[in-house]
């Protein structure tokens, strides 16, 4: 029998972004997120006609917020090449993440090797999330991993990534 998992999903996953002191680390992992609150911009983003972002209002804000108090927003895509048209998708919206304050750095999946294959969150460096899927590749929540040895790898990870990965705006131009 495999073991149970509680998930952080809703107001509790939320409150991670609001509590965090010094920085919150993102490592993507997927070539597509399945995000219902998405769907339609992403839509428009595929057939070429102008896209909606009003949906991304909070999160901006709360990046705003949260840089203009010091505190850091970073994360690291890994992308296949060629690009799927979610990834293009998301390389279209961080520009307004970035703008807002969030450093949004990419990395090709063949020059990620020794990264884990999945998603997760790092606040302070010491609160680390794994990020569950499904197989439609709608997130199911997040697991709060405590095992130390396992926060100091996500640590490592997320250095080797960063080190690895290029500037949104070097990214695009490649």
């Amino acid at each position: 029998m495999g073991r149970v998992l509680s998930l952080l999903l809703g107001p509790e996953f939320n409150r991670l972004f609001r509590e965090f002191e010094h920085t919150a680390f993102r490592l993507e992992t997927r070539d597509r997120y399945n995000a219902p609150r998405e769907a339609e911009a992403l839509r428009q983003f595929v057939a070429g006609e102008p896209v909606e972002l009003g949906w991304r209002t909070t999160w901006l804000r709360m990046v705003r917020d949260a840089t203009r108090a010091g505190r850091c927003f970073s994360r690291v895509r890994v992308v296949s090449i060629p690009m799927s048209d979610y990834s293009r998708f998301a390389v279209f919206c961080s520009g307004q993440a970035n703008a807002a304050g969030e450093d949004i750095r990419y990395l090709q999946r063949d020059e990620a090797e020794g990264l884990p294959d999945y998603d997760y969150w790092l606040f302070d460096s010491h609160k680390l999330v794994r990020m569950h899927f499904d197989e439609d590749d709608v997130m199911r929540g997040g697991e709060v991993i405590t095992d130390p040895a396992e926060i100091v790898r996500a640590n490592h990870w997320r250095d080797v990534a960063w080190h690895r990965a290029w500037l949104r705006e070097t990214f695009v131009t490649r």
